[in-house]
Order: C-alpha cells, then structure tokens, then sequence
C-alpha cells in the first residue's frame, strides 16, 4: 500500500517541482534591468508636415536601446550576450519610470521643433498647455493622491499651465498649509485637499511643495499652419532622438533632399538653439544602427569615444560623425556627394 500510493503521489510531485522551476526561470522577478541593442527606425513616417517637401530618396534614422526587466532566463542570456548590459533595477516604479520617458520624448519633439523653426526661419511662439505628474520626490512622503500621468489643472482655484506658476503660487505659503488641487486622471477630474510638505532645495532652502516631480507641456505653435509639425503615436521614449528629429524636419521645411540618397543614423539631445547634448547607451545604438546598414552615424562628441570603440569591436564601415550642434550635422550633410555622383 505505501509503495502504491507513492506511485500515485509522485506524478504529482513532479508537477509541482516542475511548475516551481518555471515560476524560478520565467515569472520570478530579479532586481536587474538589461539593456540591449534596440532599433534604427525611419523618421519620415513619424513626422508629417502639410506643405513640407517630401523629397527623400534616403532616410534619417534615430537609433534606440532595449530594455527589459530580468527573470532568469533573461539575465543568464544577457550574460552571454556581448552587447548586452545589466544593471540594478531604477528606484522609480515602472508607471513613473514610464512617464519620465514620455515626458523626455515629448519634450524632445517640442525642442526639436523650435530648433527647426529658428534654422529655416519659421514664425513661431511657444505656448505652454498644462503640468503632468511624473511620480513622487525621492524621500519625501507627499500628503496627497498623486499619480504618474495625472494632469494638474489647479491649486486654489488657479489654473496651472507651467511650473514657474506653480513655485510663484506656493511661494506664498509654508509647510503645513492647505491647498485644494485639482487633477484630471484618465478623463475624470479629482479634487483633493492636500497638505503641503517641506522640500530641500540643493543648496538647503526649504520651501513648501506637494512632494511630487512635474514636466510642463509647451507646444511650438507654428504661425504658418502649413508648416505645423505633427508627430506620429510611437512607443519610443527618452530625448536622445532630438537630432534625429531636427534634421527630418528641417529636411521637410526647405526644398531638396538632405540625405542626398544615403542612410543617415545617430543620436543626441536636442535644444531650442541647436545645441547637441550627450546620452546613454551610445554603444547599443551603434550595433542597431549598423544592423539596419546605415553609412553615417551622427554621435554627440562627448560620446565620440565609447562610440568609436564599439564601431571597432563590430568592425563597421558606418561613418562616425561627431556633432556639438544642429549646424555641424547639415554642414556635413551639405559637403556629401549624392548617391550615384
């Protein structure tokens, strides 16, 4: 009887160490994050403009890094894998973490715009539409229901479009003080009286504030309508595109083609003067920009040197092109041959 009803109860057994052994692979979650080559993708499908031209017999490229959570599986193949990275997980949950990126690739476009506007000698002006909550300030406890994505409409009956109104209206009062604010979530309005915490500013001040960190939204409003800038709906996030972003627009805004036939791939922040900023993850974009066959690559310069050395561990012929400003990127483009000259 006792060997009998082993034979019974070992299947099952099996099944649960079975079933463990999955969960331990696959849904267990590790404290890791793993960044990966990502995707060289067009930029002329991304961005339309009514009048612009839309002669383009090359492409502009913006390059970006995968990310993903670790199980194990996934962290013993990054380990494995020679471009691959993995990292502690960041201190922000995935919902914030999440609108930081958005929040970075909207303002992104925005500077983009204006970048382009000011080089092709667009009229424009800059219109701020309202705050969004990006998540809470690290080691502060805020007294309100706030979430990642909610939408400040206003604190004490004022409306709040930029964050420059936000300090002037907090300014006023202390740590402690009461304001009624309200948000918009998901289409529904929430008022809520909240109470205001003490915040450390990096030199030591303290000021009130609701314990939450914010981006403004500032659309570039062009006084042509004909030359509004409309992007597509995308699931990339971050700044990093922002050249990438300048040159597709610019390149719509005058007459001729600037890729002039060729692939055109790179990276690097943009701002409202054409300034090139540096960014992370210089040596996955490299890979994905070689595995789509770009010829040129443009790096902002302070990444120049992690980008030449991993074009040198892959062994691409890609151009490496260091840029420090929008003009730096069309002077080259400007001094290339045509494909078939």
């Amino acid at each position: 009887m006792k060997r009998k009803g082993w034979k019974v109860l070992r299947p099952a057994l099996a099944g649960v160490v079975f079933i463990l052994f999955v969960y331990v692979l696959v849904f267990m979650p590790l404290p890791y994050i793993i960044y990966q080559p990502g995707t060289a993708e067009q930029v002329g499908p991304m961005v339309s403009i009514a009048d612009g031209d839309k002669e383009e017999k090359g492409t502009f490229m913006l390059t970006t890094v995968s990310s993903r959570y670790a199980n194990v599986v996934y962290y013993l193949a990054a380990k494995l894998d020679k471009n691959a990275e993995v990292d502690p997980k960041p201190k922000r949950n995935e919902a914030e973490y999440s609108a930081l990126q958005v929040s970075y690739m909207t303002g992104s476009q925005s500077s983009a715009i204006e970048a382009a506007y000011k080089k092709a000698g667009v009229k424009y002006t800059n219109e701020p539409q309202y705050i969004s909550i990006l998540g809470h300030v690290d080691g502060v406890t805020s007294k309100g229901d706030f979430q990642a994505n909610d939408i400040l409409s206003s604190v004490d009956g004022k409306k709040i479009k930029t964050s420059e109104e936000l300090s002037d209206l907090l300014a006023a009062k202390k740590p402690g003080d009461h304001v009624d604010v309200k948000l918009m979530r998901n289409g529904k309005e929430i008022d809520q009286d909240v109470e205001l915490v003490e915040l450390k500013d990096a030199n030591g001040t303290v000021r009130p504030g609701l314990g939450i960190s914010i981006a403004q939204r500032i659309d570039i409003v062009s006084a042509d309508e004909g030359k509004k800038v409309n992007f597509a709906k995308t699931d990339i996030g971050g700044p990093s595109a922002g050249l990438m972003f300048t040159l597709e627009i610019y390149n719509q805004l005058t007459p001729g083609d600037l890729s002039k036939g060729h692939r055109i791939s790179g990276t690097g922040t943009i701002d409202a003067n054409g300034n090139v900023g540096e960014i992370g993850g210089v040596q996955f974009k490299i890979v994905a920009a070689n595995r789509e066959k770009a010829e040129v690559f443009f790096v902002p310069e302070g990444n120049y040197a992690d980008a030449e050395k991993k074009a040198k561990s892959i062994g691409t012929s890609m151009r490496l092109v260091p840029v420090k400003t929008l003009d730096d990127a069309l002077n080259y483009l400007d001094q290339m041959k045509a494909v078939g000259e």
